[in-house]
């Protein structure tokens, strides 16, 4: 009798993946080195905390928890609806917009077709496509960002679907709305076009794409957003897409039950309406992003402008020994080697005193 091999069972696009590298927890890094007290700057969390509104809403909630959560989400989706001017069944939630892309590649992608990308941009995107055995073709970066003339000549029969990141992560380097449309409009229809705008709150508003407004135009087009970022509630995972009705249903055929939780559910249906609360993340990480560029300009850093609430800097060679030796000083940032940027770190915008606390610290590890 054959021995068990589960390797070798598994699916052989899962076979080549390597399991998604989050930040590292603040709690490891005290355990582990003892500190008192450390800085946590690597997953692009927003430093403000939960907002009071959204607080005091989850705590009616409580007591319904032995209930299931509404399967379809009515009030967040009408919410998310009124908000965008779209009919709620063009919207579908996720656990984070991480399980809308998912839930994309695996409803419109098989094994016999080609997903684009670009070279430095999210991880999740090469890791569906090879999880559902199809063809990541990654597109080499333009000044680290998307190359949208190289994705287009990439375009071959067997695309089905192009991921766009905008701002990009983890470079936050950003496409001009013209450029961006132009891009779309060249896309066959027959190719679908997801947007990740994860970290769309944090562009200027005079420089956002009217994204949603798109999907009239092209029924190809699928625009993904969070709640991750912005909106503060990276810890209870909550996403959505806004597509064409005939996309959202067919997505909604494989989605799991309950995906998104009660209180989740709560906190994002609250959060869309705090625009006090986004106005000061938005505002507290324009004022970290030039706390963070003052530093690299005055230390001769090179790094990528961003769009994200997060800043790349060019740290050299040795940039996992820069990143073990933060660790040691009580700060927490993002290597991002993976991302074939082995010279950088991605640093997210904390507060003032975060931010100046890494600043500290690099500054005590180049003297």
């Amino acid at each position: 009798m054959a021995k068990f091999d589960a390797t070798q069972m598994a699916n052989p696009g899962v076979r080549e993946l390597q399991p998604y590298q989050a930040g590292k927890p603040m709690d490891e890094l005290q355990r582990e080195l003892g500190l008192d007290k450390v800085v946590t700057l690597a997953s692009n969390e927003n430093p403000l905390g939960i907002s009071a509104r959204v607080k005091q809403a989850l705590q009616g909630e409580i007591d319904d928890l032995i209930r299931y959560p509404d399967a379809n989400g009515f009030y967040l989706k009408s919410k998310i609806a009124d908000k965008f001017s779209v009919a709620t069944n063009q919207v579908t939630l996720g656990n984070g917009s991480n399980d809308v892309l998912e839930l994309l590649a695996r409803t419109f992608v098989s094994d016999q077709h080609e997903v684009i990308f670009s070279q430095h941009a999210f991880v999740v995107y090469p890791l569906v496509t090879k999880a559902i055995g199809a063809t990541p073709v990654a597109v080499p970066a333009k000044d680290y960002g998307h190359d949208l003339e190289g994705m287009l000549a990439a375009i071959t029969p067997k695309t089905k679907m192009i991921f766009v990141a905008n701002p990009n992560n983890p470079t936050g380097t950003f496409l001009p709305t013209d450029a961006l449309y132009d891009f779309i409009k060249q896309v066959p229809d027959n190719v679908m076009v997801v947007l990740d705008e994860a970290y769309y709150e944090y562009i200027p508003n005079d420089e956002r794409a009217p994204s949603i407004e798109w999907l009239a135009e092209f029924e190809n087009l699928v625009v993904t957003r969070t709640f991750s970022k912005a909106y503060g509630l990276a810890g209870l995972r909550a996403g959505f897409s806004v597509s064409s009705a005939a996309i959202a249903d067919l997505m909604n055929r494989i989605r799991q039950p309950f995906n998104v939780n009660a209180l989740s559910l709560k906190a994002a249906e609250v959060a869309l309406d705090d625009d006090d609360y986004l106005a000061e993340a938005v505002r507290v990480n324009a004022l970290g992003m030039q706390q963070l560029i003052r530093f690299c300009e005055q230390h001769n850093f090179n790094y990528i402008p961003s769009y994200g609430n997060f800043l790349t800097i060019e740290v050299g060679p040795d940039a996992d020994d820069i990143y073990q030796k933060l660790l040691h000083e009580g700060v927490i940032v993002r290597p991002v080697a993976g991302y074939q940027l082995p010279n950088h770190l991605r640093v997210s915008i904390g507060l003032p005193e975060e931010n100046q606390a890494f600043i500290e610290a690099m500054e005590r590890i180049f003297k």
